[in-house]
């Protein structure tokens, strides 16, 4: 396997990327937070990490009282080996999250995550073709303040089978309300033996459930950034 292939793998299951996408954009940290019964949510993001550009279609459904499935199905493409590496990529997830705090006094929600991921690369320099996998859970923490600004807290791990072990992930970001339906988001993430990435975002309600979004940040030697649109109902 090619330097650049285990370079693209990791990126494709860093936090900021991982499967599946459940977290509200633009953050990669997750919040505590569900849909509600029968809520469903669809999602499309345009991604750069670097040399890698992505595309993305996600769906979330709240199937019971705080438990929301996700689906995420992703595309991307490694433009640091020549010719470029394809990939593309499925994961489930499931969100519980018991203790849930949305009244206007604020307060704390606590929940798990668990997400399983599968892809397909395409190293067409070589050409090799294998499947790649990763299992992950995290915990779950989010405090609504009484002004309306929002921390999110996780702390989690991740295996992937290229890397063949697992490693800690964790990921902090906060909200703030710059009007009435603009928010302005920062947040740091990352994983075990690498550093942090730090990104900042904002995401507008264009009209009811429907909101658009974007971030730009940098860590560990490169920049990222994402583009994309939310719809729930």
């Amino acid at each position: 396997m090619h330097t650049a292939t285990k370079r693209f793998i990791a990126l494709l299951f860093a936090v900021g990327a991982s499967f599946p996408a459940i977290a509200e954009g633009p953050m990669a940290t997750d919040d505590a937070g569900t849909l509600g019964v029968g809520g469903i949510k669809a999602e499309a993001v345009l991604g750069r990490d670097d040399k890698v550009r992505s595309a993305e279609l996600g769906f979330g459904y709240g199937v019971i009282e705080n438990v929301e499935l996700g689906l995420v199905l992703q595309r991307e493409t490694d433009r640091a080996d020549d010719p470029s590496a394809k990939l593309r990529g499925t994961g489930i997830g499931i969100k519980w999250v018991p203790i849930q705090n949305k009244g206007d006094e604020g307060g704390w929600s606590f929940g798990l995550s668990f997400g399983y991921g599968k892809a397909r690369v395409n190293e067409r320099s070589t050409p090799a073709k294998f499947t790649e996998k990763e299992l992950s859970v995290a915990g779950l923490a989010t405090y609504h303040f009484e002004n309306g600004q929002v921390l999110h807290m996780n702390l989690g791990s991740t295996r992937v089978k290229a890397q063949g072990e697992s490693v800690g992930t964790w990921g902090i970001g906060y909200e703030f309300p710059l009007m009435e339906k603009l928010q302005l988001t920062v947040e740091a993430f990352g994983e075990e033996h690498s550093g942090p990435d730090k990104a900042i975002g904002l995401r507008y309600e264009i009209a009811d459930g429907l909101k658009l979004y974007g971030s730009f940040g940098r860590g560990n030697h490169r920049s990222f950034g994402n583009l994309g649109v939310a719809w729930e109902f």
